[in-house]
C-alpha cells in the first residue's frame, strides 16, 4: 500500500446548489475552516456577517489554506433580509440546529430541494432567528455530550447531501 500526496489525486470536481450562510461566526479558524470544507464539497457561495473575521485575518488564511481564492464569498449586516432574500431566489434554508422539529440528518432527503442554504448559528447562541428557516437537520449523537464544534457539524452536512446530490 502507498500513501498518495495531493500530486497523485485528481479529484472529481462537481459544484452543488448549495450555499452557506454563517450565522455570526466569530472564530477565525472556523471562518477558515468553512472556507475549506465548503470549497472541498463544491459549495457555491458562503454568506458572513460583517462581524465575522475578514479574510485578511491571519488565522482565518492560515486555516482555510489556498481557498478562499477558489470560493464566492460576502459579508451581510442583515440577517433577515439575508435570508428572505435567499428564499426569493428560490432556496430551502436548512438550519443545522437541534430543535423540537429536527430530522435526523440522515433522514433528510436533500434531493427534494433544487437549490439548498445550509445555515450554522453562532458558537454560542445558535441560529439568530429559528422561525426564518424552512427545515432544520440534526446529527444524531451518542455520546453525552449534546454538542459538537460548528464546523465539524457543517462537515458531516456536506458530507451527507453532497451524497445524496450527486446521485440525482
Amino acid at each position: 500500500m502507498k500513501q498518495l500526496t495531493h500530486y497523485d489525486i485528481e479529484n472529481k470536481e462537481q459544484d452543488f446548489p448549495i450555499t452557506i450562510v454563517c450565522d455570526a461566526i466569530r472564530t477565525p479558524e472556523n471562518i477558515g475552516m468553512c472556507f475549506r470544507i465548503s470549497e472541498s464539497f463544491g459549495v457555491q457561495k458562503i454568506f458572513f456577517h460583517e462581524s465575522s473575521p475578514s479574510t485578511d485575518n491571519r488565522k482565518v488564511a492560515n486555516t482555510a489554506r489556498n481557498t478562499i481564492s477558489n470560493i464566492k464569498h460576502s459579508y451581510y449586516s442583515d440577517f433577515n433580509k439575508t435570508i428572505l432574500q435567499l428564499k426569493e431566489e428560490g432556496n430551502t434554508i436548512i438550519g443545522i440546529e437541534i430543535t423540537d422539529k429536527s430530522i435526523d440528518i440522515q433522514d433528510f432527503n436533500f434531493k427534494n430541494h433544487k437549490k439548498i442554504v445550509l445555515l450554522l448559528g453562532s458558537e454560542r447562541n445558535g441560529i439568530e432567528n429559528i422561525d426564518l428557516v424552512d427545515k432544520t437537520v440534526a446529527i444524531p449523537m451518542y455520546g453525552k455530550n449534546s454538542s459538537m464544534n460548528v464546523i465539524h457539524s457543517l462537515a458531516i452536512t456536506l458530507y451527507e447531501a453532497t451524497n445524496q446530490l450527486k446521485n440525482k
